[in-house]
């Protein structure tokens, strides 16, 4: 229903509040949501971080934005659209800890599950308005140990006509994520592995913007080399943020941010992917030990978290080009990419 346009009632006990995007809502949309009551702007702590608002006594990552009139939605729109407001005028916000706080915490889930702006006009829901859902479900909704293997199939592929593909899917069967398994692995020894998430524009599109495209093909190149192995395939475009924001990113790197800081203006962390999922996926495999093929050591981290065995972490060297040499640079000093 959010991605919809449409408000969405969010529940947890007898608390409950209405929300809708900012970036569907259209002016008659907006107008018949604010006569059910006072609008207030419930925004990400990234995104108000970003534009330098006080936070000091705000801990979570939902923030309430009012102003001294009411919320208006051309003042929702400048505040949750990093690629308009500079060219707003904003007045005065007033920030606070949003309330209910387990709800506000749910919204902002939904909206970043949905891949959409994290910004939502919120009210009180009144007694007789839904669809409704509860916060808890919102905050369950990808738990990792729902994840089943749904199919599978040989998928023969230029590299390797005997390769293998295998869709995984949770409860809500919302994201389907793939394992496609190059050579002969053998599975009980430590299996060379490679976590790719999701990148249309790179691994489709072969932009030049990223490493991403090069980074899949010399994973599945490596992994016959070694006789075998798995590539997952992720749904974490643009580090979770999804297609649309990864534009909204590519449009601030263009006026001068870098891909960090394009993400918090956009509202989101640095790096929002968790690996819980990958772990699954692996176990389900039969999978208890990897070497895996990154430069990230978050992956490393987290993989080892989540209860799976990194024996080794094998590098992937993939040579910069001149529009992906800032992007590269800022892997490895902010984010800490062994490059």
């Amino acid at each position: 229903m959010l991605r919809r346009g449409r408000a969405v009632i969010i529940e947890d006990g007898e608390a409950a509040l209405a929300c809708i995007a900012v970036e569907l809502a259209s002016p008659r949309v907006f107008d018949a949501f604010a006569d059910g009551g006072e609008v207030e702007l419930l925004a990400s702590r990234d995104r108000m971080a970003a534009l330098k608002a006080g936070l000091e006594d705000i801990e979570g990552d939902a923030v309430s934005v009012t102003t001294e009139g009411p919320m208006t939605l051309d003042i929702a729109r400048a505040v949750a659209n990093p690629l308009l407001d500079a060219s707003v005028a904003l007045p005065r916000l007033r920030l606070a800890e949003p309330g209910p706080a387990t709800v506000a915490h749910a919204a902002m889930r939904l909206a970043k599950t949905a891949e959409l702006l994290p910004a939502l006009l919120v009210r009180p829901a009144t007694a007789t308005e839904g669809p409704r859902v509860s916060a808890g479900d919102i905050l369950h909704y990808s738990a990792p140990e729902t994840l089943r293997i749904i199919a599978g199939a040989e998928l023969p592929i230029h590299d390797d006509e005997g390769a293998r593909l295998m869709a995984f899917a949770g409860a809500a069967g919302a994201e389907v994520h793939v394992a496609l398994i190059l050579g002969d692995p053998d599975f009980s020894q430590p299996t060379l592995v490679r976590l790719h998430s999701e990148c249309l524009t790179g691994d489709v599109f072969g932009s030049l913007r990223c490493d991403c495209g090069p980074q899949l093909a010399a994973a599945k190149q490596t992994i016959l080399e070694a006789g075998g192995g798995v590539v997952l395939y992720l749904r974490q475009e643009g580090r979770k943020i999804g297609l649309a924001n990864k534009m909204r990113a590519y449009a601030l790197q263009g006026r001068g941010y870098d891909t960090v800081d394009a993400n918090f203006h956009i509202g989101f962390g640095a790096d929002d992917r968790d690996y819980d999922v990958a772990a699954r996926m692996l176990r389900l495999m039969g999978i208890e030990q990897v070497r895996l093929l990154t430069n990230n050591p978050e992956k490393v981290a987290g993989l080892r978290k989540a209860g799976i065995g990194v024996v080794e972490r094998v590098p992937l060297r993939i040579a910069a080009n001149p529009h992906n040499e800032r992007y590269l640079d800022t892997k490895r000093d902010r984010s800490g990419h062994e490059l």
